[in-house]
């Protein structure tokens, strides 16, 4: 076989459909993001598409911390968790992982996939005969652990509790289940019935697993996610986290009981096999949690852009999808125009925003998913919807009218 004139057949493929992804090479400014330094395009570019949501990669207390570690402890953390890379660092930012979202412990993993697959794929495949109770929309990490644990998986209907429900009443009462769901899904924006998921997990005595990676940081009066707004941290079983959004470092975790944390240290292969994170970043990670909890500031600001974006593109009416989240998914429905329309924005107006298209989203509801920021300027908001104004013009792409709806 010609393994090369295949893998370029395969991409001819996904060009032809707009589906190839090109990549970006940014340079972010520290002190001056959302701007940064492109080197495949404009030379500067304003970033509307970032995770970084709060901004927190470039904090000043962040940055002082992650220095003072690197001066004073070097580069790598020397080993995996168990042969000599458990630093002082590591297990600092576990205890203020524990204490963000009330449980006894936390564990730390290299990136938010890590701790999804690893955490899922331990649990599911060492309880004897368990059931994972999984949504429709679950990120890849949490299908990928599912998978891999071999475990008997139920798929229930996208945040519909009727039909999970239904689907836990068709299991016997004495097979364990484990409903997997998350906070905030990152494609839609939209939010679980956290509260009602409990329930129902209380009522057939099921585990709850709860990705709440685009909700730390945001949400809550101390960044806990959606479940501390709520008050529901204590009703779940497993709270899975990253450190790579709003906290605006990189890593991933679970918070739990510490029977359960212990658990999967002990077994899980992503875990154990792994080099553990480098102490700076660990110690960057532990300055963000710590300024977040006691500051709200960053959080306001962040939901006054978020509405204000909103309301220019109901004003112009371009269409994205209504939710309660920070997430502003703008579609556009044609994958070519998708990646037309993201191209004419970071060439001709220096604004970076990533065609979202298959398959992360199903076909016909290709995006540009918005992510503002509160180191968004009010000019930064004016660009961004001139642009989309002028672009969504050329394409000739539908309108909605927001005030008759």
């Amino acid at each position: 076989m010609d393994f090369d004139a295949y893998f370029r057949s395969e991409l001819d493929l996904l060009r032809d459909q707009g589906n190839y992804r090109t990549f970006a090479e940014l340079e972010r400014l520290r002190g001056n993001f959302p701007q940064a330094r492109c080197h495949t395009g404009p030379a500067y570019v304003t970033i509307w598409c970032s995770n970084d949501y709060l901004g927190m990669g470039q904090h000043p207390k962040v940055l002082e911390a992650m220095h003072d570690t690197l001066d004073s402890t070097g580069a790598g953390a020397g080993g995996t968790r168990n042969i000599s890379g458990t630093t002082h660092a590591h297990v600092e930012l576990e205890a203020e992982l524990a204490d963000l979202h009330g449980k006894a412990d936390a564990l730390l993993f290299t990136s938010g996939y890590v701790s999804n697959w690893a955490a899922l794929g331990t649990l599911a495949s060492r309880i004897p005969g368990c059931v994972v109770l999984s949504d429709a929309l679950n990120h890849a990490s949490m299908i990928e652990g599912i998978r891999h644990s071999g475990a008997s998986k139920v798929v229930w209907k996208h945040n519909d509790v009727a039909d999970l429900e239904q689907k836990l009443a068709a299991l016997p009462p004495d097979v364990p289940k484990l409903i997997a769901f998350e906070s905030v899904y990152s494609m839609d924006g939209d939010v679980a019935p956290i509260a009602e998921i409990c329930d129902l997990a209380d009522r057939y005595g099921a585990m709850t697993y709860l990705d709440e990676v685009h909700g730390v940081g945001l949400y809550g009066p101390r960044g806990g996610g959606v479940a501390e707004r709520e008050g529901l941290m204590d009703r779940i079983t497993v709270i899975e986290g990253t450190l790579g959004k709003a906290f605006g470092v990189m890593g991933g975790y679970i918070a739990a009981s510490a029977a359960l944390c212990d658990f999967v240290r002990s077994f899980a292969s992503g875990f154990i096999f792994t080099t553990a994170l480098p102490p700076a970043v660990a110690a960057g990670a532990t300055a963000s949690i710590r300024h977040l909890k006691v500051c709200g500031t960053e959080r306001a600001l962040h939901q006054a852009n978020v509405a204000e974006v909103r309301a220019r593109l109901d004003a112009i009416g371009l269409p994205h999808l209504d939710n309660p989240s920070h997430i502003i998914p703008v579609i556009v429905g044609d994958a070519a125009k998708c990646k037309y329309i993201s191209d004419l924005l970071m060439h001709d107006h220096g604004i970076y925003i990533q065609p979202i298209n298959y398959p992360t989203v199903p076909k016909g509801t290709e995006r540009l998913r918005i992510t503002p920021s509160p180191v968004h300027t009010p000019g930064d908001i004016d660009r961004l919807v001139d642009a989309l104004e002028d672009l969504w013009t050329q394409c000739n792409l539908a309108r909605v009218d927001v005030a008759a709806q």
